[in-house]
């Protein structure tokens, strides 16, 4: 959000002082540099709940440029203690980043996983740095692609194979998205959301990104689902079956209408963005609280994005892109 405040203005610059300082740290020998992109869903077909609790679904999900930066080094720890991992988190751009406790954080919790299934017990601390640009608790899957970050990063400092079973089970266990972020580009997945179906041909379309302050719980939106479920239409899974290229691939989330149920302002941000990029090119990113637009052009995405801050709402101009959690340096 856009403040005009000299104080404000003030915990901004700190908070990007404090950032910039983490970063020049984390430039020095024996760290590695990985890539975490965020992601929309093109298409979100829920369907039946299942025993265990979650949904049947059939996503087509695609990167965007829009990326956190993850950092990572190994150092020796004294004899006996084990391995430990801890994780430090930084804003960046204006994104602010919750309060969570370093166990909790989805990268850290992800190497433990994979520590665990690989047997790794080694006396050492992993530390994690993430310089934060995704906003949290917007459906992007920003901890998400931490996590699948983490996970190479992992396997680049211990010499594991990051195609290895044992790093495609620690993706899986920590939430659905993790694996396609290890996948990257456009792809469609199927049962939770974990298994990977095929892969289709990356766009490099514009986008801009807006999330209001408010969000919606999870949680809630699929309970609103299930009260008054939305069936996809023949197009949708015909879409997912057959269509090739992510530009040919029809907008769809039939959880769209129970989150903006719940919430009414997410209505209102998909009408204000379809009256300035088009009727159709919005959608709810997930079960939000971002919705993106597709622009016909960078510029375009610039300057709605622009407008939208005037409004208090969080934004990006960025683009669909072919990332994916990878290391860079």
């Amino acid at each position: 959000m856009i403040k005009g405040d000299g104080a404000q203005d003030a915990v901004d610059m700190l908070a990007e002082a404090r950032s910039a300082q983490m970063l020049s740290e984390a430039e020095s020998p024996g760290w590695i540099e990985l890539v975490a992109p965020a992601k929309v869903n093109l298409v979100l077909n829920v369907g039946d709940r299942l025993d265990s609790g979650y949904h049947r679904v059939s996503t087509i999900l695609h990167a965007l440029n829009l990326h956190d930066t993850v950092f990572m080094r190994r150092t020796a720890a004294p004899e006996g203690s084990g391995l430990s991992v801890a994780a430090e988190v930084k804003g960046r751009g204006g994104v602010s980043v919750p309060e969570i406790a370093s166990a909790d954080n989805l990268a850290a919790k992800a190497v433990a996983l994979l520590a665990r299934a690989i047997g790794r017990a080694e006396d050492e601390r992993v530390e994690i740095r993430i310089d934060k640009r995704i906003p949290a608790q917007a459906g992007l899957g920003g901890g998400s692609s931490d996590a699948a970050a983490a996970l190479v990063g992992a396997c680049r400092l211990w010499g594991v194979d990051p195609s290895s079973r044992e790093v495609r089970d620690a993706a899986c266990e920590v939430g659905s998205d993790v694996a396609f972020f290890l996948q990257g580009g456009c792809a469609a997945f199927a049962g939770k959301g974990d298994e990977f179906v095929r892969s289709l041909c990356a766009s490099k379309r514009p986008v801009v990104l807006v999330k209001p302050e408010r969000g919606v719980s999870t949680v809630r939106a699929y309970q609103a689902f299930d009260a008054d479920p939305v069936p996809a239409d023949g197009a949708v899974e015909a879409a997912f079956d057959e269509v090739g290229s992510a530009d040919d691939v029809p907008l769809f989330n039939n959880l769209a209408l129970a989150s903006e149920g719940l919430e009414p302002e997410l209505s209102a941000v998909r009408r204000w963005l379809e009256g300035r990029c088009g009727a159709g090119r919005a959608l709810l990113c997930g079960s939000g609280s971002c919705t993106f637009a597709l622009c016909e052009s960078f510029d375009e995405a610039v300057a709605v994005s622009v407008e939208a801050r005037k409004h208090g709402w969080w934004s990006r101009a960025t683009s669909l892109g072919s990332l994916k959690a990878a290391v860079v340096r």
